[in-house]
This record gives C-alpha cells, sequence and structure tokens, in this order.
C-alpha cells in the first residue's frame, strides 16, 4: 500500500497490520510514486522464490 506523507514523499507500508503494534509496518519511503512501485514488485518478486 502507497500513501502520500507530508513533505510530497511516498510511503509504502505493508499489506498486512503487525499484531503486535495493530499498524502496518513501513516498507520504504521514497520521493516518488514510481520509486515505491518499483520497490513494492521487488518485495513481491522475492516473496514468490521458494
Amino acid at each position: 500500500m502507497i500513501r502520500k506523507i507530508r513533505g510530497g514523499k511516498y510511503r509504502l507500508y505493508s499489506r498486512k497490520t503487525n499484531p503486535r503494534t495493530g499498524r502496518r509496518r513501513n516498507l520504504g519511503t521514497f520521493a516518488n510514486r514510481a520509486g515505491a512501485l518499483k520497490h513494492e514488485r521487488e518485495i513481491q518478486y522475492f516473496k514468490r522464490l521458494d
């Protein structure tokens, strides 16, 4: 999940909430949306390597 934050940057959050805190994990902050989308695709690729 990508959200625009104050300051004009984009932050990538996990899809599931952290059971300990009840909030989503921060998976990185990026200067533009394209960078966040690229990183999200990289994460999905590595999750399926098994």
